[in-house]
């Protein structure tokens, strides 16, 4: 029997990527959502996926979820501030200070508003992309502040709706998470996006000679360029600061590339990368574990059917399969799949592999 944390109605405004996915994954808890949005197709095309149903003249939400731009928030959280006197609102942009900021100096009642942010998306937007399963293991910031009426109650009725979505709730408060998510999201959008737009000036052999590091690294930059001026521009502080910093590690690079041959010229450049080998250590493995996996790299031909064998026969080894990581060049008669399992489990799963006819090309603990 489904038995959510989360008391409804529960409406969501905005119908997008986030608005159309914590619907769906609601209604598949039992959750009776409402949606709304600014476009009545979008509005439409959510519920034709399933995400909820249409609003109504008598609906009584306890709950309201803004899932709109960042810069058109603050605007629709006080609307529907003022619309339901006794529903808590949150929203779930990626910017926290300033909607919040731009709530009190209009005089809203932010006592029934906290803020909040699930670390979770994707490249593509709309509700043709949503999922019921996109936030879980994800965290889902709680960014409470001190002019809520009753913060006990309200951040217990956004930890059940990040718990009912299979989310980690955290609780910081506003300015803490946008420092944060300036080191850990919003810079990094702007590596990518600066790292790929060196690739309109290549040319074609160039880019066919590109491996899984580069998509790796440049995966995030077919995000949409609108929406992330929105963002940066409301987190430009934080942002800016980190990118400062950015500036400072190139400028040391350059120095020392531009003369190797002078003394300390070379440490420098490996002090620089083993910096990254430092930070890389720190991030968290699969749903936020702090442990990290061996990786098995296996040859898989490039002909159909392999993949499903190799993933059937780990399956049939008893061993779980943390990630999986898949690179395949154009023309290539082979692709590798990069499987992560824990360390403990490594040798029996590469015995069990060897001994069923695959090759290895490499194994790392």
């Amino acid at each position: 029997m489904i038995s959510a944390r989360t008391i409804g109605p529960v409406r969501i405004v905005g119908t997008g990527l986030l608005g159309a996915s914590i619907g769906l994954a609601l209604r598949a808890e039992g959750v009776d959502v409402i949606l709304a949005d600014i476009s009545p197709g979008s509005v439409t095309l959510a519920i034709d996926y399933g995400a909820g149903r249409a609003a109504a003249p008598d609906d009584d939400p306890k709950l309201i979820v803004v899932a709109v731009p960042p810069d058109a928030v603050a605007q629709t959280a006080a609307a529907e501030l003022a619309a339901y006197p006794k529903a808590l609102v949150t929203d779930v942009a990626s910017v926290k200070l300033a909607p919040l900021n731009d709530l009190r100096a209009s005089g809203a009642d932010v006592a029934r508003y906290i803020g909040s942010h699930p670390m979770a998306g994707r490249e593509r937007g709309g509700a043709i992309s949503a999922r019921a399963d996109l936030f879980i293991g994800r965290p889902w910031i709680i960014a409470a502040h001190d002019g809520i009426a009753d913060g006990r109650a309200a951040k217990g009725a956004l930890e059940a709706l990040a718990l009912d979505l299979g989310a980690v709730p955290i609780e910081m408060d506003a300015a803490e998470h946008d420092r944060s998510v300036a080191l850990v999201s919003h810079v990094p959008q702007v590596i990518a996006s600066l790292l790929a737009t060196r690739l309109t000036e290549a040319t074609d052999v160039a880019v066919g000679l590109a491996g899984q590091g580069l998509r790796d690294t440049t995966r995030i930059a077919s995000s949409n360029p609108e929406m992330w001026v929105q963002i940066l521009t409301a987190n430009s502080d934080p942002v800016v600061e980190v990118l400062r910093k950015y500036r400072d590690d190139l400028d040391v690079l350059i120095g020392s590339l531009s003369d190797h041959a002078a003394p300390g010229s070379r440490r420098a450049i490996a002090e620089s990368l083993a910096g990254g080998n430092a930070g890389v250590a720190r991030i968290p493995g699969k749903h936020g574990q702090a442990r990290h996996f061996a990786q098995i790299i296996i040859i898989v031909a490039d002909k159909p059917g392999e993949l499903a064998r190799l993933l059937t026969e780990i399956g049939d080894t008893g061993v779980n399969m943390e990630d999986l990581r898949l690179e395949h060049s154009p023309g290539a008669q082979v692709g590798f799949a990069e499987i992560s399992v824990l360390p403990e489990v490594e040798q029996r799963l590469l015995d069990e592999l060897t001994s069923r006819g695959w090759e290895i090309a490499g194994a790392f603990s």
